[in-house]
């Protein structure tokens, strides 16, 4: 059995990642902060074990911060046939693996679904179960104003839904239109596991 990595020196290892050069504000590119990727990592793996040896899927991978601490952990690379890195419209991703290409974990911090991109989150949260093998589980962020919705909606999806923890995201100012430094957002970290 491998030792699983202290939380503060995945941490460290993450904030040595570079961040976007150019983010795009349509498609509400934000960082991934070290210290938040971290601790959702450490718990995923510490309380359900569910990177160390899994396929891991870090769907709107952004800067890949999730993708990379998933490995650290001890996550199995899964290639998926000629494509490395697929940047593609996420609706049609399901179509491009094949029934026999599904992961056992997937992890992400997806759009929030605001301005613009109403109901963004949600799209990212049904297209990541499609991508789930038939015990797999989806960690994922999403603002806790739309956790009624989520608890809602998880029936109809096949899967138990769980709040893991409540969070403070702090979101930088990443865009001229910033007028603060910095905006703590309320966000849960939900746990989503298919149901057999």
């Amino acid at each position: 059995m491998v030792k699983l990595m202290k939380r503060k020196e995945l941490e460290q290892h993450l904030q040595e990642l570079d961040g976007f050069s150019k983010p795009k504000i349509l498609l509400e590119q934000y960082e991934t902060r070290a210290h938040i990727a971290a601790c959702m990592l450490h718990t995923i793996e510490s309380a359900y074990g569910d990177l160390c040896g899994k396929t891991v899927l870090d769907l709107g991978c952004g800067c890949s911060v999730l993708g990379v601490g998933s490995v650290l952990l001890g996550a199995s690379y899964f290639e998926l046939n000629e494509v490395d890195l697929l940047h593609t419209d996420v609706k049609i991703l399901p179509l491009l693996l094949r029934s026999t290409q599904k992961f056992d974990t997937v992890v992400m911090n997806p759009p929030f679904g605001t301005k613009h991109n109403k109901g963004l989150d949600s799209l990212f949260l049904e297209i990541g179960l499609q991508c789930l093998s038939d015990k797999g589980v989806l960690y994922s962020l999403h603002k806790s104003s739309t956790r009624d919705y989520f608890h809602r909606k998880a029936p109809s999806w096949k899967v138990e839904a769980r709040v893991l923890a409540e969070l403070r995201y702090d979101l930088p100012a990443t865009y001229k239109f910033h007028n603060k430094t910095s905006v703590d957002i309320e966000v849960d970290f939900w746990r989503f596991e298919k149901k057999n």
